[in-house]
């Protein structure tokens, strides 16, 4: 009796036990975090997530960071079909920026979103045992380019917005939501810490297999360690750098500086970093944020005639940057389209405020002139060049004149006119014209390099600004600039439109300063 009552009770037991043994069971669908982050492809899929928002220019409107680069500098006006065509844009290059501007906002936003894909799973993946996926090297080279890439989505919000909220943890609670604003220095310590700790981590870019090009290297690091020192005004450290990356002899000048430029071209002995696109044919209309693995660049940036091929028209060179030239320089041609009057449609749509000229280098063209026929109505392969083997050497120039160390100086110089140059009687080495054998002049010889070789590719505004010369800079070009365009342009103040504002929406979220005069 007493043991079928134990029977019994213990029966009950084991239903109750079972009964409730479901509201500890994980809930159906969710991957708990140690189970995911469990086997090497897992860290490299998480990996590649964290290039991605590097490749997005739209979401509630578009935002290549070229438009700030280019267009609010003196090397481009907006373009497009009228002042109205991107209004966010006309505001920027016009100094009428305001805290609601969309772009910036949708530009903020991206790379915050690619900081979050980078701090889980550089928390994550040193945690993981290795496997025959992923083997320590490769676990090691994970973090590196991971680290490269957070200290690439703070150099972009650093140089746009000033101090930005610092966050280097995941955010996993509410709690976690609101984050003080750093000062810029700050932002530029984290970026420098993680650059060098990317420097140890990641390999050389012979040591990647051809399927893995475009993945950051240790050159990529040390030409981001020159840049960032160079925006810190610490020359010895980025002269350092410099030389690092060109004792390495892992990159050289292409022969011809058009080159760069080409699909042929992409990832070659130049490129030091590139955010890679491709051709896609997926219809992306109305989805925004990176939903085909193509660039907008190429129709934001070609004629909106038809008789070219039928682009949007936007980031127009200016005749300021088409007069800065020498004469011969074959890089002016390699640069800017010059439409001819019988290519040209629709006047009134194509010549922006007096500005007829395109910009050649993005817009895919073909040898005969014409435009290479993009799969997809909107969105082109070629990769952004965002660091040239041409730019490290100018770096360096830049930091050794800066340190009155003009020999090696000149050297760097010379290296980036002689490939421009070829082997016509052009573009004579340095000290040139009416420029003396003096760091005042190589300054401004360098400076003057910088602004032929790296036209259109997005420098300009970034270069003018850490100079501290923004203000009389744009204040020349506008007195030069024609009458209509002078009608739009507002009084650029110093200590103001060197910096962006930070997004309106964003402070509401999180409270913080705005920038100043705001």
């Amino acid at each position: 009796m007493k043991k079928d009552i134990f029977v019994i009770m213990s029966g009950l037991v084991l239903m109750l036990s079972s009964c409730d043994s479901w509201l500890l069971e994980p809930s159906p669908g969710v991957t708990k975090l140690e189970d995911f982050y469990s086997v090497g492809k897992t860290a490299i899929q998480s990996t590649n997530a964290a290039y991605v928002p590097l490749m997005w220019e739209f979401h509630s409107t578009y935002f290549p960071e070229w438009f700030i680069g280019d267009v609010v500098s003196d090397d481009a006006l907006k373009g497009g079909q009228s002042v109205g065509d991107m209004s966010d844009v006309y505001d920027m290059e016009n100094f009428k920026t305001n805290s609601n501007n969309t772009f910036l906002l949708d530009f903020y936003r991206a790379q915050y979103q690619g900081v979050q894909r980078c701090n889980l799973p550089i928390r994550e993946i040193p945690l993981m045992t290795p496997d025959s996926v992923m083997d320590e090297s490769v676990q090691k080279r994970l973090v590196g380019e991971l680290k490269f890439l957070r200290a690439m989505y703070y150099f972009r919000l650093v140089r746009v917005f000033g101090g930005v909220p610092l966050v280097t943890e995941p955010i996993e609670s509410s709690v976690d939501w609101k984050q003080p604003r750093a000062l810029k220095d700050s932002v530029y310590a984290q970026i420098i810490r993680d650059l060098e700790d990317a420097n140890s981590k990641l390999w050389k870019k012979s040591e990647y297999s051809a399927e893995d090009l475009g993945r950051a290297t240790k050159g990529a690091a040390q030409a981001m360690l020159l840049k960032a020192n160079l925006y810190i005004h610490d020359y010895a450290e980025a002269k350092r750098w410099g030389d690092s990356i060109m004792l390495s002899n892992e990159y050289d000048l292409v022969s011809n500086y058009a080159d760069n430029f080409t699909l042929a071209g992409e990832n070659g002995p130049e490129s030091v970093f590139e955010i890679q696109y491709m051709e896609d044919p997926t219809s992306d209309y109305g989805e925004g944020e990176g939903f085909t693995r193509g660039t907008f660049t190429v129709i934001l940036t070609r004629s909106r005639s038809s008789k070219l091929g039928g682009g949007w028209g936007f980031n127009k060179p200016t005749q300021n940057l088409f007069d800065e030239y020498e004469t011969g320089d074959p890089r002016r041609d390699a640069t800017i389209l010059n439409p001819t009057d019988s290519q040209i449609e629709t006047r009134e749509q194509e010549i922006y405020l007096g500005d007829r000229y395109l910009n050649r280098k993005y817009a895919l063209m073909n040898n005969d002139g014409t435009y290479y026929k993009l799969t997809h109505a909107t969105r082109g392969s070629i990769n952004n060049k965002v660091i040239r083997y041409a730019d490290v050497l100018l770096m360096y120039a830049e930091a050794c004149c800066e340190l009155n160390d003009l020999t090696p100086a000149e050297t760097a110089l010379e290296r980036v006119r002689a490939r421009a140059r070829g082997t016509e009687s052009i573009l004579p080495a340095f000290p040139y014209g009416n420029y003396l054998e003096n760091q005042t002049d190589l300054r401004k010889a360098i400076r003057h390099e910088r602004r032929v070789e790296l036209a259109m590719e997005g420098h300009r505004w970034f270069d003018l600004c850490r100079w501290g010369v923004a203000k009389e800079v744009m204040d020349a070009y506008k007195a030069g600039e024609t009458a209509v365009a002078r009608a739009e342009m507002a009084t650029f103040i110093a200590g103001k439109h060197e910096l962006m504002p930070i997004p309106s929406k964003e402070i509401d979220l999180n409270p913080m300063d705005q920038n100043p005069k705001y």
